[in-house]
């Protein structure tokens, strides 16, 4: 029996009765096939409602030329995505959970990469995605806009959604005509607050029209306070309430940020969770007809519950949790919260590829994406169970143990260290990242369910692993720091000179307490990522005068695409910490280190009494390429050192295989 009953009761949306109040919300997922909806996307969007999410909001399609954003949308205007979308929406239909398609135009953000068009907005404003100015609409220009969402939502329909979610979040078009910032028409299109809501109230008069009363249409807004231009709570209350009076409006989504504020839109674990929850409260009061979503750090069943159960939303939209398991809703129906893989609000394969303009995945849940190909996020038992042993219980390690016990092998993993997790339990140790460590406990559970083996600080040498009786044999060893102090822009020093005067140290070794650092640290921070960010960071906080030195040309450049570095340079810089980009070491001297600017070539020397590398690690191997009788495999970092989501990646394909 579920111990989220408020979370778990039903909802009645026009003609459809949700199953529960969990949404599965629009997001750019980038998984067409050359503007088709193909396997990937459909069978991504139906592994989240055989998960028991109760609306399922598909990926946001531009209607229009001028609004084309990235390079996986959907085509517009083209009546070729209705028997795609068809075979779709029926799938997600027949598995319990009502669909609905996100409709949106940027306006003034636009693309000009992927569109090849001038951005459309009302007045003509700079975007905030590529620096390039906008074209002011005509009253012409105007009406083809409304009659191409009207033309989307038909279209929608014909494709099996039985439902269309009007985009007006993140400063948006819809936003943009509401903004009087970005608003100075002067026809009926601006003014007062009559003339900025026209565009999106005829917009929902006329798809309200075209498509019938039992059709559900949604609006999508956000929620920032970054500016005093946006729109705040006040205000979008306002608009809102006028909308609500037609009784068009079935639902209002309520997420954060905004293209003028982009952290928010996608929040890190740098940010609080349920962030949205001030408005739709507000809006709990003032909508008559619309039931209100709460978007934006809902992250966890808890979290759902405790805002349904409050009265603050109506109903909740959980993206990346259902995105790193898509079974959450299911579980938490049946009463295994405890089992709900939480996300960690990496941001790294979800934003992290997206922002790259790939279709997103997930760290902790590599079979995002590939459902089509792995069978979701499911197992099929083997037909020849076998005795696994797994050496090594970091990322990949601890991935193909579960997902092996999952298909019913006998597991047992070894791990040198008292704990698990690796190196990335470390990362938990890192500010506001105890997430991670959350995640390890998941895995402990699991492992108990799934009768793995589990024996800690055990070192295998060469000869008990021969003797090991199991068949196949994962190494999954991981990584260790460099100890040369070799810096990849400096190729030419094979060292870092002075290394031999000691008090140099790795992350791992600051984040274990092993370091002796003294009161003034230098972090070198050659892949301008969390290892090194993240270990300024802790140090500042302990009250250490901390210089942050990269040859990057700026501080947190690998982390921007997860959209937190902009939140770290702040807290550093609230810190005292010294931020130097674009630098490298000369010298280390045991009391300091001399830096050369990659700009201008002069020197400096910071006085320091502990200095911490973080550069690119080794891979650790220790045992034989091959054991006679045994099947050999080798994953993650003890191949080449990467970033996590690789190691869960391989563990996860490397468990399926076996």
């Amino acid at each position: 029996m579920t111990q989220h009953p408020r979370l778990m009761s039903p909802l009645k949306l026009r003609a459809q009765t949700l199953r529960n109040r969990i949404v599965f919300g629009a997001h750019t997922a980038n998984m067409s096939d050359q503007g088709m909806p193909g396997p990937r996307f459909g069978k991504y969007l139906l592994e989240r409602a055989l998960g028991g999410a109760a609306m399922v909001v598909a990926e946001p399609v531009p209607v229009h030329r001028t609004g084309v954003l990235t390079r996986g949308n959907f085509l517009h205007a083209d009546d070729r995505v209705i028997p795609a979308f068809r075979t779709i929406t029926d799938e997600v239909k027949e598995a319990g959970a009502v669909i609905i398609q996100q409709l949106y135009h940027v306006g003034a953000h636009g693309d000009s990469d992927l569109s090849f068009a001038p951005h459309w907005s009302p007045s003509g404003g700079p975007s905030y995605h590529d620096s390039d100015g906008s074209h002011a609409m005509t009253g012409a220009e105007v009406e083809e806009l409304l009659e191409a969402h009207v033309a989307a939502a038909v279209r929608a329909k014909a494709a099996g959604f039985q439902g269309v979610e009007v985009w007006g979040a993140y400063h948006s078009l819809l936003d943009q005509f509401w903004t009087p910032w970005s608003n100075q028409r002067t026809d009926q299109w601006g003014g007062g607050l009559e003339g900025r809501t026209r565009f999106s109230r005829e917009l929902i008069e006329r798809v309200r029209r075209a498509c019938g009363e039992e059709f559900i249409v949604g609006l999508a807004v956000s929620y920032s306070t970054a500016y005093e231009v946006t729109l705040g709570a006040e205000a979008l209350c306002e608009i809102l309430a006028l909308h609500d009076r037609s009784g068009h409006v079935d639902y209002v989504t309520v997420g954060a940020g905004s293209y003028l504020e982009f952290e928010s839109i996608i929040p890190p674990f740098t940010h609080a969770e349920k962030l949205t929850t001030p408005l739709t409260q507000q809006l709990k009061s003032v909508l008559k007809h619309a039931v209100v979503t709460s978007e934006a750090g809902v992250r966890t069943p808890e979290n759902g519950e405790a805002i349904i159960a409050s009265g603050l939303a109506d109903l909740v939209s959980i993206v990346r949790g259902q995105i790193a398991d898509p079974h959450l809703a299911r579980k938490v129906a049946e009463g295994r919260a405890e089992d709900v893989r939480g996300c960690i609000s990496c941001n790294q394969m979800c934003w992290g590829r997206r922002s790259r303009d790939y279709w997103i995945s997930c760290l902790i849940n590599p079979s995002a994406g590939r459902e089509f190909e792995w069978g979701g996020d499911r197992f099929v038992a083997s037909a020849a169970p076998k005795d696994v042993l797994v050496v090594g219980a970091g990322p990949a390690g601890l991935e193909a143990a579960r997902v092996a016990a999952e298909r019913g092998h006998r597991v047992e993993l070894v791990e040198a260290l008292p704990v698990v997790g690796g190196q990335f339990r470390l990362a938990g140790m890192q500010p506001r990242r105890g997430q991670i460590l959350e995640l390890m406990g998941w895995y402990e559970r699991q492992f108990d369910k799934l009768g793995v083996r589990l024996r800690l600080n055990t070192f295998l040498d060469d000869q008990e692993l021969a003797d090991h009786p199991a068949e196949v044999v994962v190494v999954a060893t991981g990584s260790l720091p460099d100890e040369t102090g070799f810096q990849r822009w400096v190729p030419s020093e094979a060292s870092l000179p002075g290394i031999e005067a000691g008090g140099v140290w790795s992350p791992e070794a600051v984040l274990r307490r092993e370091a002796r650092l003294g009161d003034a640290v230098v972090v070198y921070d050659e892949g301008s990522n969390w290892r090194g960010v993240g270990t300024a960071w802790a140090l500042a906080e302990q009250g250490k005068k901390v210089t942050i030195v990269t040859p990057e040309a700026f501080v947190g450049k690998e982390i921007s695409r997860t959209a937190a570095d902009g939140v770290v340079r702040r807290r550093l810089g609230a810190l005292g910490v010294r931020m130097l980009a674009e630098h490298c070491l000369v010298r280390w001297h045991g009391n300091g280190v001399t830096v050369r600017s990659f700009l201008t070539g002069e020197e400096e020397v910071i006085p320091a009494s502990g200095l911490v590398m973080a550069t690119t690690n080794r891979a650790f191997d220790p045992y034989p390429e091959a054991m006679s009788g045994k099947v050999m495999h080798r994953i993650g970092d003890c191949t080449a050192p990467r970033l996590a989501a690789y190691a869960f990646h391989e563990g996860r394909k490397l468990g399926l295989a076996i």
